[in-house]
């Protein structure tokens, strides 16, 4: 069984990321488990002073949520041409461990016009020295939809598909790792 992490960088109670992130774990096939991180949030402000034995509960468990994952998927907003406060502080908590070395990540996006956010991440990511997975990302737009829309739009029968061969993809890319 595949474990794959999945991030929302939206802390945004009816975020589209947030919401494929959920439809791709409801989606994800047989052999995978895709499992949601949910503290962003809770996540206190990066500092270098408190990692070691000061490093704060939750940043630990994002830690060790990404050690114990196979694989991680990132769903992201973009704000003002970049990317938003709360997952780059997730992400600074990651930076001088081993948790992202190697590790295979792949991101997912709800909006086609996210491409400066796309390439902040993935350049973050790969500086970090996870491994990328390069294939075309997974898109489906939801950027303006209300969640009624949202939701009918992830229902559909190409979008859970669209959805389940992606993380079947990128479950291979994780075992051929």
């Amino acid at each position: 069984m595949i474990e794959i992490l999945a991030i929302s960088g939206s802390l945004r109670a009816a975020s589209t990321n947030s919401a494929l992130i959920a439809a791709l774990a409801a989606n994800a096939p047989a052999d995978c488990r895709v499992v949601i991180y949910g503290g962003l949030g809770r996540l206190p402000i990066f500092n270098p002073d408190d990692e070691g034995e000061r490093t704060p509960r939750e940043a630990a468990r994002l830690i060790d949520a990404v050690t114990r994952a196979d694989g991680v998927i990132v769903s992201c907003p973009e704000y003002a041409h970049g990317v938003p406060g709360g997952l780059k502080n997730a992400l600074d908590w990651l930076v001088s461990r081993d948790a992202a070395v190697g590790k295979p990540a792949m991101l997912v996006h709800a909006s086609p016009r996210s491409l400066y956010a796309r390439a902040a991440l993935a350049e973050i990511m790969r500086t970090m020295s996870f491994a990328m997975y390069e294939k075309a990302p997974l898109e489906i737009a939801l950027l303006g939809k209300k969640p009624l829309e949202v939701e009918a739009i992830l229902a559909e029968a190409a979008s859970r598909q669209a959805m389940r061969n992606e993380v079947q993809s990128f479950a291979d890319f994780i075992r051929a790792g």
